[in-house]
């Protein structure tokens, strides 16, 4: 869901600088060439996975969609450009006419990926598509990123929500995509409203150790809290002393307190402890949140303790210690003229040193087992074999230069939980491992 969705009034900006400066110069030189309107073919893929990751989770596809379509540049940019010199007149009067006309190809956005996966293809002539690879990747590398760390930390939550906390832990326009792919990945809810108005993510929170301090006694500030927001509200126990202010909590808000939270300790030992006070204290159904610097590997720690949910910030908006997937967009076929008509032809970077690529216009399809299950990314240029034909992943996401591909974020998050469901299980597995699909390359020959 988008703010478009809920009828809100959203700012749509111009990404055209969301990009590198040797775009544009590429795209100079090009115009002087006559190669810049040779139809091209870019592909985003990743060579390999971050260490020890299991599978990725493409995000940020609906995100793209977006900066594509507002990827133009007005008079406020054209001038910024002007003034520094960065491109000449003739370039500078293509790009005020620019609008992106080519169709673009995709993973759908929720589903995993492995390396060499076709993750995006972009069609169109070089000038036009050369541009785009900044933003595309920008987005692309970053929502990715977070997606797969909350994936983890949502398959080692089990049937628990987690709650997205990090604003205060990365950059403020970060911190709304962070909360979008981590919805995607399979998070509940949010703090940031930014998120919860522009996305329509469910939005949650009560109150910090701040408000406890700031009233003359921690009876008083729960007193205030409960006052405000009713019994069923979420209280904050570990200011002072935990189990006095268990007690006190019950006391104030009664059996039907909504929940408590512990964002300090030995979470494992005090879950322990506070919810046989709970019990005790005849607040059987009170839930427990934990917070204070969760990552995967602390929720899986958990999984036998009474938590009914946890709130994770750092950790997953810094992408669980792989904050990039490192995505590339390389161009993999262009055509031998400027000729609408002239055939494509491969190519690809030969370089050593690991950074070669496979040319070619791609597809991508992932072959079940006998029983349904995932057993191979395969990867090819040319005619797809028939026994592969309805397992295709690529579907159309901009076709000539229209959005097609747009979708509510709730399917999103739909897909990716059916999507991990067909992996094998050891996709799930926290230890560390090869990608649970080996890539298989079929080129035509």
């Amino acid at each position: 869901m988008n703010t478009a969705d809920l009828g809100l009034p959203v700012d749509v900006p111009s990404t055209a600088l969301f990009t590198d400066q040797y775009e544009l110069t590429m795209l100079q030189a090009a115009l002087k060439a006559g190669t810049a309107e040779r139809r091209s073919v870019f592909e985003v893929f990743t060579r390999r996975l971050p260490e020890g990751r299991r599978y990725g989770v493409v995000a940020g596809t609906g995100r793209v969609l977006d900066a594509v379509e507002n990827f133009r540049f007005d008079n406020g940019v054209l001038r910024f450009l002007r003034q520094r010199g960065i491109v000449d007149d003739e370039t500078l009067d293509w790009l005020a006419a620019y609008r992106f006309s080519g169709d673009v190809w995709g993973y759908p956005e929720g589903e995993v990926y492995f390396p060499g996966s076709p993750i995006m293809r972009v069609e169109g002539s070089f000038a036009e598509c050369v541009l785009l690879e900044t933003v595309i990747l920008s987005i692309l590398n970053h929502d990715s990123a977070i997606a797969a760390a909350a994936s983890r930390m949502s398959s080692a939550a089990g049937d628990r929500p987690l709650i997205e906390m990090g604003a205060r832990r990365t950059h403020e326009l970060a911190a709304v995509a962070a909360s979008r792919a981590a919805y995607v990945g399979g998070f509940a809810s949010t703090s940031d409203l930014a998120a919860g108005f522009r996305y329509g993510i469910p939005t949650v929170g009560t109150s910090a150790h701040a408000f406890t301090l700031l009233h003359d006694s921690e009876r008083d500030a729960f007193r205030a809290q409960v006052d405000s927001l009713g019994g069923g509200t979420t209280l904050l126990v570990d200011t002072f002393d935990v189990a006095e202010a268990v007690r006190t909590a019950v006391e104030v808000a009664g059996p039907e307190l909504g929940a408590v939270r512990i964002d300090s300790g030995d979470l494992l030992l005090v879950a322990h402890r506070v919810r046989h006070q709970l019990d005790a204290l005849g607040a059987a159904n009170t839930r427990i949140i934990v917070t204070s610097d969760l990552d995967e590997y602390a929720i899986a720690s958990l999984a036998a303790a009474p938590v009914d949910a946890y709130g994770v910030g750092t950790q997953l908006v810094t992408g669980s210690g792989h904050p990039t997937c490192s995505m590339v967009y390389k161009l993999v076929a262009r055509a031998e003229s400027a000729d609408p008509k002239a055939p494509l032809i491969p190519v690809a970077k030969r370089s050593t040193g690991g950074k070669t690529s496979i040319g070619g216009r791609k597809w991508a399809a992932r072959r079940l087992d006998e029983d349904g299950v995932a057993e191979a990314e395969v990867i090819g240029t040319g005619p797809v074999p028939g026994e592969l034909a309805d397992r295709q992943l690529l579907v159309e996401l901009v076709k000539g230069g229209a959005v097609v591909g747009r979708e509510p974020l709730d399917a999103v998050r739909d897909r990716h939980t059916a999507a991990l469901a067909g992996l094998p299980l050891s996709a799930t597995q926290l230890s560390r491992g090869e990608p649970v699909l080996a890539t298989e390359y079929l080129q035509e020959r």
